[in-house]
């Protein structure tokens, strides 16, 4: 009987999967159970969790690109990779899709690849001039629909939210003021007017566009909604000791994960020195680790896109999953957004 074909090592693929010994670490065991990684992206994670010996991976992502890339690790995978065309805050229905009603483990990688931001046809960065795009599923409204159609009050509402900018409202007024004389369609256009309000990048520090770039593609791909349904759909899916493992790379998307975990993990409630502990429902997690974890210097040496990342990860307990409103994680309601993209 022909051996399957290996896997290719994670570690040496051009796009290097951050926290990736963390991260198996985490999953562990992994040998002869089925995975969820439900941001494919290049394969880093389900590259490794297939060499750990998995009988199954179910690989989700919501960029085309990204699974006609992953094509060639399907057929090397040898039936142990599913690949699916689709968003992880569903990742329990493409689960169950797949034919498996429970799984020993989910691992989410948070944020755009590093394959989106090199491509700059794609609009992700602004270290190209591109189209303002930002679309990771390509479908739907584009940065440039945004730009050009939100309503000003609105547009300083997503940035300062997603992106945490103190000036927002000044750069969304210029916007405004840039968008009467003509759209903006390109990132480059873009960045002039952010830098005609925060001027341009001074030594070592962060390009003043980056958090108006965040923000942005945040609101554009609904990527902290996505997050909050991703977590619900894992405790749902998850069986008794298996694991939940996720890799952020900014605050927002940290702290929507470590409030998750630390909810669902808790026993009792605080009470007042006059009343005992209210009583909550069973943990649905337990934490091994209440910090996250961070990349060695080592890493960050060898892959700066870790410096920012962070490991959290629990352990499903058996008591049932419950409802989750996505307001309590502190994802804010889009709903009310005036666009006329």
């Amino acid at each position: 009987m022909t051996a399957a074909p290996a896997a290719p090592d994670p570690h040496d693929m051009p796009h290097i999967p951050v926290l990736l010994d963390e991260v198996l670490a985490a999953l562990a065991p992994i040998a002869g159970g089925v995975f969820v990684d439900g941001t494919f992206g290049a394969g880093g994670y389900t590259s490794a969790v297939l060499g750990q010996g998995a009988a199954t991976v179910i690989a989700i992502d919501r960029d085309p690109t990204a699974i006609e890339a992953g094509q060639d690790l399907v057929r090397r995978a040898a039936g142990r990779l599913k690949l699916v065309h689709g968003t992880f805050g569903a990742l329990d229905e493409h689960a169950r899709g797949a034919g498996h009603d429970a799984v020993d483990g989910v691992v989410l990688d948070i944020g755009v690849s590093s394959m989106q931001l090199d491509q700059a046809e794609r609009g992700f960065s602004f270290r190209f001039d591109g189209p303002l795009d930002m679309r990771m599923s390509r479908t739907g409204p584009s940065a440039a629909d945004v730009v050009n159609g939100l309503d000003g009050r609105d547009l300083t509402r997503v940035i300062g939210l997603f992106g945490e900018e103190r000036r927002a409202g000044q750069i969304s007024r210029a916007i405004v003021r840039r968008r009467e004389q003509a759209p903006l369609a390109t990132t480059r256009d873009l960045v002039a007017v952010i830098e005609s309000v925060l001027g341009p990048k001074r030594g070592p520090e962060a390009h003043p566009a980056t958090r108006t770039f965040q923000a942005i593609r945040i609101f554009v791909n609904r990527e902290l909604e996505e997050l909050g349904l991703a977590l619900a759909a894992a405790e749902r899916l998850v069986s008794t000791g298996g694991r939940l493992a996720v890799v952020a790379f900014h605050s927002l998307e940290d702290r929507i994960v470590k409030r998750f975990l630390a909810e669902r993990s808790r026993t009792s409630a605080q009470g007042s020195r006059h009343m005992a502990d209210v009583a909550v429902p069973p943990p649905t997690f337990r934490l091994d680790r209440r910090n996250g974890v961070e990349a060695s210097d080592a890493e960050t040496a060898r892959n700066p896109r870790s410096r920012s990342a962070r490991l959290r990860f629990g352990v499903r307990t058996d008591a049932p999953a419950r409802p989750l409103a996505l307001a309590d994680l502190g994802i804010p309601d889009l709903a009310g957004m005036r666009f006329s993209g």
